[in-house]
């Protein structure tokens, strides 16, 4: 019998974004989760979006469309309030409904011309069931017996069902993986450290980002979109970070992708796709790129529903899969350079 001994997990993150390119719109969007109420109490969910257009490099850009919003949400993820700008009726019909599949569906539902504009809305909106479900891991840095806290709270009984519930869930909790045997210092399952998203050299990069003091958790995602119309591609560079603040005020990452791709601009079809990891918690977790090579080919426009095809489960990476999904408003953002250069 043989065993293979994988490589420890990577832990070095690609912060601080790049300095814009000449020609180039970015999307930049972030969600930061608070406990105003203490950990027993309701979580604030605030996120921001903007897509800037830079036409020569080192301006200041154009913003082309911007939006936030404000959410309350209870343990078991039921949104309980939500406020948002720019303002719509659609935005009420979420109250009471439950962050996961199903929210993603409604977003779908009662917001139809959004996502056909490829609103940052939208996108900002689609990503409160993936912070939902990770976001009180920024406990643990505020708490080194956090984990121990949470078995407590929930019973032995409703603990171990909840543990029984990631396995296979997706590549890096499949059933004998580290990450579900425990063969790993739960301490060093995340201590990378987070960097800055914002460039000194590019201070105008990113939003402004929300700030608040105790745990808290951010989900930041950034996508950079050049177009070389004599070659008739797309090309794309995107950064994806789940990560939480440290009491000392700094941040640890606990995921964090990089994305390079090429799109044909007449077909939308995936010319090149490279995930890079450069922040995961498992050995096992960077296996999950192999299977993005199923996109290559595939339509860009139609990319949401062909990661939910081929990438499902054990196939693929949660994390991973929420940065490829947001790749299908890359078009809409292409677009938006051909327009706003003729402006």
């Amino acid at each position: 019998m043989t065993t293979t001994t994988l490589p420890p997990p990577p832990r070095s993150t690609a912060n601080p974004a790049p300095v814009r390119a000449a020609g180039s719109v970015r999307r930049t969007t972030s969600i930061d989760v608070s406990w105003p109420d203490g950990l027993d109490g309701q979580r604030r969910f605030i996120g921001a979006a903007r897509d800037l257009w830079t036409p020569l490099a080192g301006e200041d850009g154009l913003v082309l469309a911007d939006a936030r919003f404000d959410a309350r949400m209870t343990e078991d993820k039921t949104i309980t309030a939500i406020t948002a700008d720019p303002a719509c009726d659609a935005i009420a019909r979420l109250v009471g409904a439950r962050a996961g599949g199903h929210l993603r569906g409604l977003l779908r539902d009662v917001m139809p011309d959004m996502v056909a504009a490829a609103h940052p809305l939208y996108i900002v909106l689609d990503d409160l069931s993936g912070t939902a479900l990770v976001s009180s891991f920024a406990w643990s840095q505020w708490h080194p017996d956090w984990a121990d806290r949470l078995r407590e709270k929930l019973g032995e009984e409703r603990h171990t069902q909840m543990m029984a519930q990631r396995v296979d869930v997706c590549w890096g909790l499949q059933e004998g993986n580290s990450g579900v045997t425990g063969d790993v210092d739960p301490e060093k399952v995340a201590n990378a450290d987070a960097g800055d998203l914002r460039n000194p050299a590019d201070p105008l990069g990113w939003h402004r980002l929300a700030d608040h003091d105790g745990p808290g958790f951010r989900r930041a995602r950034r996508i950079d979109v050049t177009r070389d119309e004599e070659a008739g591609v797309i090309s794309i560079d995107s950064a994806f970070q789940d990560s939480a603040m440290r009491r000392d005020g700094s941040r640890v990452a606990i995921h964090e992708y990089r994305l390079a791709a090429r799109v044909d601009a007449a077909t939308l079809e995936v010319l090149s796709l490279e995930p890079e990891a450069r922040i995961l918690p498992f050995p096992e977790c960077p296996g999950a790129i192999a299977n993005t090579r199923r996109l290559i080919g595939r339509n860009l426009a139609e990319i949401r529903g062909d990661v939910l095809a081929q990438l499902r489960g054990p196939d693929g990476c949660t994390h991973l899969n929420d940065a490829l999904r947001a790749l299908a408003d890359v078009p809409a953002l292409a677009a938006r350079i051909e327009a706003s250069a003729h402006r």
